[in-house]
């Protein structure tokens, strides 16, 4: 590593002193500037009788072999590690630019050469081939047009996206334009630190976008994230997690694999993807930089993982391997489109060692393909020796000492060079040779100046700037020989494009086939995913089925969400909803409330018609009252009919015939008032109700005190000991008048006013609804109850007050208990009504109204029914209305009448008639 550095410092120290002679000439000319050393580079140089050169730098070589660290020595790398796949890349640069060059219609009059270099996949390399392109390896040279003294008006490279940084940081300074066809990262949209730099490949960012979602689509929330130690990994994943977090998902993990094996750095990305419950993970590296974490991944045996893959290693014969398969089978990601080149296939079997001695990439080929030696080569065995974390070395070429004879058959090779069935970055290389092809050809065309179209050569033009290229490469638009457009925005990006969505499958033959399963249309502002329902997926998991990549499972339908402080959103725990609540799907955040009218089932996933509660007749409770209501009418009725069929008698004269019919109108009324309170109420039956128990407690209370007041005043006309005198009928008759009348007046105002009305009471905690009765005024409900209960009180302090009349006369003490009832009954109701709520609170003022009806009925009218029915000869005027005789032992009255005979008190009793 020392080596390198020192290598990069003297080949900067040049290039510095170069560009201080361009800019200060008055220097002495006698002063040259010389490498101490030449750079290790190896490619190929065609620029004879040619226009204008064309770079290219690409990976034929893995890597670089380390260097002596001694400070008196300083060398420049050499390679190992034999890139079948970059020399296919090379070769299809060579092969396009013949192509070009044979072609009439682009840029008719020049010919185009080239200079390609390897950088090994290096850093290093491709630095070192940057400041061969522009100042050669020999002396001084002060025209800037190229080492081969061509002018060089673009660059192709340099492959990776850390290698095409550092070239763009050189020949940026220059203005040279350089076309990426591998170098994906998104650090090259920033057209402020990479002015001169576009690709053919699109940018990171709509890769990002794509496997994010491809992980949506497949409802994976739990994934890991793998990256290589460069800008392509660090940047590829920065976007992917900024892409995963918009989308509500999680990273598990993420780390990284060095681009120098480190033993400490990899046992943590491997045990990080061991550890982790993600059984989907995200690999963001080049094939080259994922080998040595693949040989560990294998060497830990670490199986049922999904490996979502970029377009970097997606294709690639060093990691779709047979034997990797049990570990990487069923990988899915993205690639570029493939495409077919003419011509291409028989290009690259169009190459042997015998055809240039001098070729070393080729004979390196050959030895590397074949496991031979070249007779007479100097070029070394291609050996590549790598170590895992055990300690154990992995020799990926291990050559024999057997000689090349020259015969051996390309079409008997398997090799990745001579795999033209998934040419897609190799398109990439073909469309960036084409793309300087026609902004050199509309540069050469363009009225520029006007020597500049007098000119025939483009290389008579001493004045020629790259830069001016740029304009031109910007706006370039053409359709390539598949049909496809190549659009390119002002910094360089693609602005539309495609991924195809590839899936590791293994054939019948054991070996490895990317089947292409869907793809992923793009553009700067839309995306198309498509996926058939019917695509046939290799998932490599136990049950060969979708794997399930989550940190909990998704809580089920009546659950939702609960999210643990300082941990990811895809970690959680499931929490049951609350009553009123539900989650119907899976994986919900909150759990929706239900409408009002609706109330959570037991699971709480779905939200049900509320259970609507009043009184109704069906239920038992509602049955009952409803047959108490019934008989209650009937037993006022079998009153009325004994009081009408005995309507002569003394007993049912006394005190007023009418008003006791009135009373037991007034008590049918209420029983069966009781009725309007059961069932679902509605407008009406709500105006209704508490009007008709109000008229009908007002009938008969007001008929009660008319006969109260006749008590009354027959008791004050007792104590005097005077002759009783008769109250008319007409006065008593006229107080149930004006009451009635009354009563009717307030409840008339009442229901024009702000009349009931059917309420639903639906609380937001309550399971049911309550269908109810919204009695409107509060203040006019208890002014009318009011006027009933101030004409209760009335005849109780009458008839009370009246209680010690004779007890022959049957209706003081009789109204007096059947008026303690009603209080009794009312009193008890108030506490018991504030109690309840739903149907038995109108189930509790039922039995008040049928209660306090039943008690008025019995203590008013049943002992004179059972006097009428059973003790006839007490129903005459002498036992109603006269003495009784206490001899007379076949009469009995109550114990209350021995009194009233040992006075010989005479009582007169007001007969009515």
């Amino acid at each position: 590593m020392a080596s390198r550095n020192k290598c990069l410092i003297l080949g900067f120290t040049v290039f510095l002193w170069v560009e201080l002679y361009a800019q200060y000439p008055h220097i002495d000319q006698n002063v040259t500037c010389r490498l101490l050393r030449k750079f290790n580079l190896t490619g190929y140089v065609e620029v004879e009788n040619h226009s204008v050169v064309i770079g290219g730098i690409f990976p034929v070589h893995y890597r670089t072999m380390p260097t002596s660290d001694s400070d008196e020595e300083i060398e420049s790398p050499m390679c190992e590690g034999f890139n079948f796949r970059g020399f296919r890349w090379m070769k299809t640069m060579i092969h396009t630019i013949k192509e070009i060059n044979e072609r009439k219609d682009i840029l008719p009059n020049h010919t185009l050469g080239y200079q390609i270099f390897d950088n090994c996949f290096s850093t290093t390399k491709a630095m070192e081939s940057s400041s061969v392109f522009l100042t050669g390896q020999d002396e001084y040279k002060s025209n800037w047009r190229n080492s081969t003294g061509k002018f060089l008006v673009g660059i192709i490279g340099a492959g990776g996206s850390t290698m095409s940084a550092a070239v763009s940081r050189i020949v940026g300074i220059h203005n040279v334009p350089q076309v990426g066809y591998a170098s994906s990262s998104s650090i090259f949209s920033n057209d402020i630190q990479f002015p001169y730099i576009l690709r053919t490949i699109p940018s990171d960012k709509f890769q990002s976008e794509a496997i994010v979602n491809l992980i949506r689509h497949f409802g994976w929330v739990w994934v890991g994230a793998i990256a290589s130690d460069d800008d392509y990994g660090k940047y590829g994943v920065r976007f992917f997690r900024e892409e995963m977090e918009r989308a509500n998902l999680c990273v598990a993990f993420s780390e990284t694999i060095p681009k120098v094996y480190s033993n400490e750095k990899m046992k943590i990305a491997v045990d990080a993807v061991k550890s982790s419950t993600a059984k989907v993970i995200v690999l963001y590296a080049t094939d080259i930089d994922l080998c040595p974490f693949v040989l560990e991944v294998i060497h830990h045996n670490i199986t049922d993982r999904t490996w979502i893959a970029t377009e970097a290693w997606i294709t690639s014969a060093l990691i779709a391997k047979p034997e990797y398969f049990p570990y990487f089978g069923g990988t899915i990601g993205f690639a570029v489109p493939r495409s077919v080149i003419p011509g291409l296939k028989e290009f690259l079997y169009d190459v042997h060692p015998s055809k240039d001695p001098n070729d070393v990439l080729t004979i390196e080929f050959w030895q590397t393909a074949f496991n031979c030696t070249w007779p007479n080569s100097t070029v070394p065995y291609n050996v590549d020796h790598r170590v895992n974390m055990t300690g154990k070395e992995d020799r990926l070429y291990d050559m024999s000492d057997q000689l090349c004879t020259g015969e051996e058959k390309l079409q008997d090779l398997k090799s990745t060079y001579l795999d033209t069935s998934q040419l897609r970055i190799t398109n990439n290389v073909r469309q960036a040779v084409y793309l300087l092809a026609h902004a050199i050809d509309r540069f050469s065309q363009a009225d520029i100046r006007e020597e500049y179209r007098e000119s025939a050569v483009l290389e008579n033009k001493p004045d020629f700037e790259s830069g001016k290229l740029w304009l031109y490469l910007t706006k370039i638009k053409f359709i390539t020989h598949d049909g496809k457009k190549i659009e390119l925005g002002s910094n360089g990006d693609v602005l539309n494009g495609s991924y195809d969505i590839l899936n590791w499958h293994m054939d019948n033959t054991g070996e490895i086939t990317f089947v292409k399963v869907g793809e992923y249309k793009f553009t700067s502002s839309k995306y198309e995913f498509v996926l058939p329902k019917n695509s046939t997926l290799f998932w490599n998991t136990e049950s060969s089925r979708l794997p399930d990549s989550v940190c909990t499972k998704v809580c089920p339908p009546g659950t939702r969400k609960g999210i643990h402080q300082g941990q990811p959103i895809c970690c959680f725990d499931c929490i049951p909803c609350t009553d009123g609540y539900v989650s119907e799907k899976p994986g919900q955040r909150l759990c929706d409330p239900c409408g009002e009218n609706d109330w959570s089932n037991a699971e709480k996933n779905k939200c049900v018609p509320k259970h609507v509660e009043f009184l109704a007749y069906e239920e038992a409770l509602g049955f009952t009252l409803v047959i108490l209501s019934i008989f209650g009418a009937l037993v006022v009725l079998a009153v009325t009919v004994v009081y009408v069929i005995h309507r002569h008698t003394p007993l049912v004269k006394a005190n007023d015939r009418e008003l006791s019919f009135l009373i037991q109108v007034s008590l049918g009324i209420t029983v069966l008032s009781s009725m309007l309170f059961i069932g679902k109420p509605c407008n009406w039956s709500c105006k209704t109700r508490q009007v008709t128990l109000a008229l009908g407690f007002c009938l008969c209370l007001s008929s009660i005190l008319g006969k109260t007041v006749s008590l009354f005043f027959a008791y004050r006309i007792s104590i005097s000991k005077t002759r009783l005198i008769s109250m008319h009928p007409i006065f008593r008759k006229l107080i149930v008048l004006i009451c009635v009348v009354g009563e009717i007046g307030v409840c008339t105002t009442y229901l024009v006013l702000e009349p009931p009305s059917l309420f639903k009471n639906i609380e937001p905690q309550n399971v049911k609804i309550i269908f109810e009765c919204n009695e409107g005024s509060i203040e006019f409900l208890c002014s009318i109850f009011g006027f009933d209960v101030l004409l209760a009180l009335l005849c109780f302090v009458t008839t009370f007050v009246a209680r010690q009349l004779p007890d022959n006369y049957y209706e003081g003490k009789c109204i007096t208990f059947g008026m303690l009832v009603f209080f009794i009954v009312w009193i008890s109701f108030v506490p018991a009504y504030l109690g309840t709520k739903g149907k038995f609170n109108v189930a509790v003022e039922i039995f008040a109204i049928l209660a306090s009806s039943y008690g008025l009925l019995g203590c008013v009218f049943l002992p004179k029914c059972f006097i009428i029915l059973l003790r006839p000869k007490r129903n005459t005027d002498e036992t109603v209305g006269g003495r009784v005789p206490t001899v007379d032992r076949s009469i009995q009255l109550t114990s209350a009448s021995v009194s009233s005979e040992l006075n010989s008190t005479t009582v007169s009793t007001v007969l009515d008639e």
